[in-house]
């Protein structure tokens, strides 16, 4: 069953994702699962995936996108990173972690890509 929060959610990987393309970013994959974790976004642009994590908002008052991504999740995203590149990693490319947050309310919609968010630490 889907619930109102995993919508918004979705729509904000859907904003996140053209605003990558429109940058010139090819979406390699959405949703990547292992196990019970998952990346939102992995992208590649010039030889760089990016493994992409999305946090929509509505409003700014629950603090910024890289606020949200906490070092559990993070290590979560390293681990899942590590199994996508052992199965579709090729020679030459580099990688790093990458947040996009979405805010969604009466002005609008703004997008904040937030580049080499953070690197992979000993707690990984």
């Amino acid at each position: 069953m889907t619930t109102e929060r995993q919508r918004f959610g979705a729509l904000g990987e859907t904003i996140a994702e053209r605003w990558l393309r429109g940058r010139g970013w090819r979406v390699l994959q959405r949703r990547f699962r292992s196990g019970h974790r998952d990346i939102d976004l992995i992208a590649e642009r010039e030889g760089t995936v990016a493994f992409v994590e999305v946090k929509a908002r509505q409003g700014g008052w629950f603090g910024g996108p890289l606020e949200a991504v906490n070092w559990r999740k993070r290590r979560e995203l390293v681990r899942s990173a590590s199994i996508w590149i052992d199965r579709h990693g090729r020679v030459g490319e580099s990688y790093r972690f990458d947040v996009i947050g979405v805010i969604l309310d009466e002005r609008g919609v703004r997008v904040r890509h937030v580049e080499n968010a953070f690197g992979v630490s000993s707690r990984a």
